[in-house]
């Protein structure tokens, strides 16, 4: 399918802004992150802000995303109440926090949890407690409320859509024969090497680190798997899951995704199984929201950590309240660093070698959510019936997700399509991502949204009412090739990320960005203050 040239940043952007758009009655605008707050430290804003109040606790935990929050919680459980999380923005959960458009909850970031693994026995145990899931009869059940509910996703491909978004409608012969061939190269490296989230539970076999020093699109050509069907969707993952293309990925990473799970399944295959995923209406916000609820005022928002130090008898914490514009200096016995490792190595005064390595090796690619209101449901065209994923082939988005799909009302009414929009290196993208997100303005997004989901949807422009856009330009960690190598090596895996009073915990560490490997090492690290 073919859709419009993307705008560019500068005087395309300029241009755009400047001309009256037929969509100008759709309302909306960025929200969910500060971005003048988040560039404060960068900027050199702070810089030099001499502390004007002093607090104490026992530990202090820098960053409120799903690692920190894991911490909190562990520390709660190990019996440690005195401790104080600061957190940037107003809502702790970084990458997993929700909203509400017109008043329907919706996700600002990660909007699923695949049901874990064994070896993901934290994540187990969080699903336990929050009521997610209950052993029966000796099994474990979840609740079917917060499984996904069919029809769980869909393809629009040659005008229809068709179930599960690997390519079928219209595809050859030598596609069906590559997908099986693919799908047996995944069983035998299954065979070969654990693939396992978290990462930090796989030991760092030689096949895992041949596969990591390879692009993934260099591994498919030497292969074989040059089918353009096959290679779309593979390149789809990989921007769903790492924000970056095949050839910007390792092949592990690649790989990874199909063999840490359920494999990959060709049509026809009598073994197949979907991925049973938990999700809710406002996506892994459902989750934060419940993790954060019982600490409290010890979740300290709006402060940026500006500084970290190990003294003599312990760790100084220095952060800037925006409420209050003060800089305060918290004294602990132990810092908790659940930031990215590019922060990290900011604010950490002589940063160990360790986290410097990380912040010298680690990049991030950048992400951008957005959430339409629709005043009534979108008209359909044949095919698959209406899906929670929905995925337009050959687009530069990834589709979207209907945040009614879990509803147990059958009426028809409003509802909020989220859409996401991955920015990191692509065959879609190769310039600066980053700075077309904070450059081009909110009409440039509304207007490439509208044009790739109208296709499937050609009512979608006079259905829609609002559209509120959530930017990451550092959403998540790529997984380059020789990145899990260069981590491994020098000491970031397999066990917890430590440094004298300092521990590290965030998903950068893993390579890669998913709730499982946050929490993890969230929880590793508090468990261990």
């Amino acid at each position: 399918m073919r859709r419009r040239t993307f705008l560019g940043a500068g005087a395309s952007a300029l241009a755009l802004g400047a001309c009256e758009s037929p969509d100008a009655g759709i309302e909306g605008g960025f929200t969910g992150i500060d971005v003048v707050r988040g560039h404060a430290l960068r900027d050199g804003a702070l810089h030099g802000a001499t502390p004007s109040q002093t607090r104490r606790a026992r530990v202090v935990i820098a960053g409120g995303g799903v690692a920190g929050l894991a911490a909190a919680r562990a520390l709660r459980l190990s019996g440690i109440e005195d401790f104080a999380l600061l957190e940037l923005e107003d809502t702790a959960g970084g990458n997993s926090r929700g909203g509400a458009v017109g008043g329907i909850p919706c996700p600002l970031g990660a909007h699923y949890l695949p049901v874990p693994g064994d070896e993901t026995h934290e994540v187990q145990d969080l699903l336990e407690e929050l009521g997610l899931r209950q052993r029966v009869a000796g099994r474990w059940q979840y609740d079917e409320r917060h499984l996904c509910h069919s029809p769980q996703e869909r393809l629009f491909i040659e005008g229809e859509w068709q179930d599960g978004l690997l390519p079928v409608q219209g595809v050859g012969a030598t596609a069906l024969a590559q997908y099986r061939l693919f799908s047996q190269r995944v069983d035998t490296l299954q065979a070969e090497a654990r693939f396992v989230i978290p990462t930090l539970r796989a030991p760092l076999a030689p096949t895992l680190l041949a596969l990591d020093a390879l692009p993934f699109a260099a591994w498919l050509d030497r292969e074989g798997f040059d089918e353009p069907h096959l290679r779309w969707y593979l390149d789809y993952c990989c921007r769903d899951d790492y924000g970056a293309g095949a050839a910007h990925v390792s092949a592990w990473a690649g790989i990874h995704y199909f063999a840490s799970r359920h494999g990959f399944h060709a049509p026809g295959d009598d073994n197949a199984e979907r991925d049973a995923v938990l999700t809710w209406p406002e996506g892994n916000g459902w989750l934060t929201r419940r993790m954060a609820q019982p600490l409290g005022d010890r979740i300290r928002k709006g402060h940026v950590v500006t500084r970290i130090a190990e003294t003599r008898s312990g760790v100084e914490v220095d952060a800037f309240d925006t409420a209050t514009k003060a800089m305060v200096r918290w004294q602990a016995e132990r810092c908790i660093v659940a930031l990215p490792v590019f922060i990290a190595a900011r604010v950490v005064e002589n940063p160990p070698e360790v986290l410097r390595n990380a912040a010298a090796h680690v990049r991030h690619a950048p992400w951008l959510v957005a959430n339409v209101h629709l005043r009534a449901p979108l008209t359909d065209r044949a095919g698959a019936a209406p899906s929670w994923d929905n995925v337009v082939y050959g687009s530069r988005g990834l589709g979207y997700v209907d945040a009614r799909h879990q509803s147990l009302d059958p009426t028809p009414g409003p509802t909020v399509l989220s859409w996401y929009r991955p920015l990191g290196p692509s065959g879609y993208d190769t310039g600066d991502g980053r700075r077309l997100l904070l450059d081009l303005p909110w009409a440039a997004w509304r207007d490439e949204l509208l044009a790739e989901l109208s296709a499937p949807h050609a009512d979608l422009r006079s259905k829609a009412t609002r559209i509120d856009i959530t930017r990451y330009g550092h959403a998540m960690a790529m997984p380059a090739p020789g990145l899990l190598g260069q981590l491994a090596s020098r000491g970031q895996a397999p066990g917890p990320v430590t440094a004298g009073r300092l521990a590290f915990a965030h998903a950068d560490w893993s390579a890669y960005s998913i709730f499982e490997e946050a929490f993890t090492r969230g929880h590793i690290a508090g468990s261990a203050a």
